[in-house]
């Protein structure tokens, strides 16, 4: 009885009207369960498809272990744990993008394209870290940069060469890489919007009573677990064993 009481006084409190710190709770097991889901479902799939699913996995994975700690670190503090999230993004987001290329192989896609993405991803992500946690007298300017890199992944995917890969590729590949282009267009916009009200500008009259930290809770989930699903139907359709 004693050793449990001490545990439970070790467990991290939550108020009952703590919404953000409920957000990165709910955020933690979502997170579990896709992982749990991707890697369970592996033996689903030809070969060629499994290492998009893996990927899937470890995205929801990498998210799942920095929830855990972001949302204790939130209890503790009762403050947004950037440091964290942005070692989490600076992993999955590049992961993200090794997807488009994962998926469209099938097309001739080359690693060209697969490094192209993750560098504008990194330079996105480190610009956008600078101005939310090391230069935030000057968000504004970083904030531009990093939304430039996002610009230039959407051209990409939506108008540049995946885009044309996509369309050569046809079929479910060409479906599942432009709902992945929607992910990106819609869901990674949220970002911003957590951003800048987190950070000082002109939009502080709009977004500065925000909680950046819900934004990206809720983006986190809806794109990392929405980009893991799109890639498990499209691996599950492309595995079916044809009719003769």
């Amino acid at each position: 009885m004693g050793h449990l009481t001490t545990f439970i006084s070790l467990v991290p409190r939550m108020a009952t009207d703590d919404y953000v710190g409920f957000t990165f709770f709910i955020g933690t097991m979502a997170m579990m369960a896709a992982s749990a889901f991707f890697f369970f479902s592996m033996n689903d799939f030809e070969r060629k498809w499994k290492t998009s699913v893996l990927v899937s996995g470890l995205i929801t994975f990498i998210a799942a272990v920095h929830y855990w700690y972001m949302r204790d670190y939130w209890i503790a503090n009762l403050e947004s744990p950037t440091f964290f999230r942005y070692v989490d993004w600076i992993l999955t987001v590049p992961l993200m993008c090794v997807e488009f290329y994962l998926i469209l192989k099938v097309a001739g896609a080359k690693k060209s394209l697969m490094a192209k993405l993750i560098f504008l991803s990194v330079i996105m992500l480190v610009t956008g870290y600078l101005g939310e946690a090391v230069y935030p007298e000057s968000a504004q300017i970083w904030g531009l940069v990093s939304g430039i890199a996002y610009f230039a992944i959407v051209y990409e995917i939506w108008l540049g060469g995946a885009a044309k890969l996509a369309k050569a590729a046809g079929g479910s590949v060409q479906r599942a890489h432009k709902i992945l282009c929607w992910f990106v267009l819609v869901g990674w916009a949220i970002y911003p919007i957590g951003y800048m009200a987190g950070t000082p500008g002109w939009y502080e009259g709009i977004f500065g009573g925000l909680s950046m930290d819900v934004f990206y809770n809720i983006a986190d989930a809806i794109n990392k677990i929405g980009f893991g699903l799109v890639i498990y139907s499209l691996a599950l359709q492309q595995s079916k064993p044809k009719v003769a």
